[in-house]
């Protein structure tokens, strides 16, 4: 069916799928494949054509693909506003991948110094090992970025809001002076989600989503998303392809049927959050909250101006306290438990230690930094969690 014209609520229901192609079967199939048969030479080398030229149309091989992996790339494409959308096996192979695809020995790429940790590894262990120079940015330098732009710029890399202390950045402002330059843009909408922010609609060329986290929601896959408008498709898409990155045929599944219920998800997990940081910011632990949309958050003018809603991802700064404070608030958490990612429908919390992934400003705290994943629990009951972590830490003052 097509999908012009509805609100983004009926293409999440909606896109991605034709059930008068499945037998009426409401969801798509799902296809396992390496191999794809021909019936012709004929055949065989007209898709090998379509592969070469770049319209990635037909089915060849799966690792570039097949009608699962397309029925989600058209779900997410027709969510963001885009072209068309690639797949990958993780977040950072869709970062990896729409970095390559534009950046060659010489070039000079821009990246927000508050970038995703492991993004920040690729660019300066990976990026940089094969010639390409690698500065970091100012999350809030907005359209003076212009003034860091080199004849050889060819990339600037927004994450918005930032990893770990949430820096809301002026994306527009950004985009408009890459467009006088002709410099490409690309963006992680992981925290927003197609959503919240839609950063093709801004003048963005690439959207990045770690599908494992808000589209999958249930901490069960691994996959990546590049959503491309139509100039910078055909590159990303032949990196991913020569890079082996694809994703696999169970993921893709389970994401696309996680993508049914990303709003009713996101609206609580928002609601659940905005409680917990209002409590937090009351809390004499606690020296700052980082979440944008709390209305003395030094993004929120920005946030509201550009989003269109939060999720369930925050950071925290606690004041001075020991290391054995620290761990005792967080070890016996019985909610908030301790684990990577995020995005889930379970509430989790990590350290962070910020100072350790900055080069372009210091970043200083009184105390230990906190990031926080608020699930879809009773928000009362994740309260009297952080509750019983701070009485914990007092007592191991002793």
């Amino acid at each position: 069916m097509t999908t012009q014209g509805f609100s983004t609520d009926t293409l999440l229901v909606h896109a991605g799928r034709d059930p008068e192609r499945h037998h009426g079967i409401v969801n798509p199939p799902v296809y396992h494949c390496s191999t794809v048969l021909f019936s012709s030479v004929d055949q065989l080398l007209e898709t090998r054509r379509d592969r070469a030229s770049g319209a990635f149309e037909g089915f060849t091989y799966g690792r570039e693909g097949t009608p699962t992996t397309r029925a989600l790339e058209d779900a997410i494409t027709a969510l963001e506003g885009g072209f068309r959308a690639v797949t990958t096996s993780c977040g950072l192979g869709a970062i990896s991948a729409s970095l390559m695809a534009f950046l060659q020995a010489g070039d000079h790429l821009l990246i927000v110094d508050s970038v995703y940790g492991p993004a920040r590894h690729f660019c300066e262990e990976v990026l940089a090992k094969f010639g390409v120079i690698v500065e970091f940015f100012d999350p809030l330098v907005a359209g003076g970025i212009a003034a860091l732009f080199r004849d050889t710029t060819r990339v600037v890399y927004m994450e918005s809001p930032c990893s770990l202390t949430f820096e809301v950045m002026d994306v527009p402002a950004i985009v408009q002076a890459c467009r006088a330059r002709g410099i490409v843009t690309v963006m992680d909408n992981t925290w927003g989600s197609p959503l919240c922010f839609k950063p093709l609609s801004h003048g963005v060329n690439v959207s990045i989503h770690a599908a494992t986290k808000y589209i999958s929601g249930h901490s069960d896959l691994m996959l990546g998303l590049a959503v491309c408008d139509e100039p910078h498709f055909i590159p990303v898409k032949k990196m991913a392809s020569m890079a082996g990155y694809c994703g696999g045929p169970d993921d893709i599944y389970m994401a696309l049927r996680g993508l049914r219920t990303l709003r009713l998800r996101m609206t609580r997990h928002a609601e659940s959050a905005l409680l917990v940081a209002r409590w937090l910011q009351n809390r004499p632990e606690v020296h700052r909250v980082m979440y944008p949309a709390l209305p003395d958050d030094p993004g929120h003018a920005l946030w509201q101006r550009d989003f269109t809603g939060a999720s369930g991802l925050f950071g925290a700064t606690l004041n001075a306290c020991s290391d054995k404070q620290f761990a005792a608030m967080l070890d016996t958490m019985a909610l908030f438990k301790l684990g990577y990612s995020w995005g889930g429908f379970e509430s989790l919390v990590v350290p962070t230690y910020p100072s350790t992934l900055r080069s372009a400003l210091a970043y200083e705290a009184p105390g230990p930094s906190i990031r926080l994943h608020v699930g879809l629990e009773d928000p009362d009951d994740l309260i009297r969690d952080l509750e019983s972590g701070f009485a914990r830490l007092h007592a191991a003052a002793s």
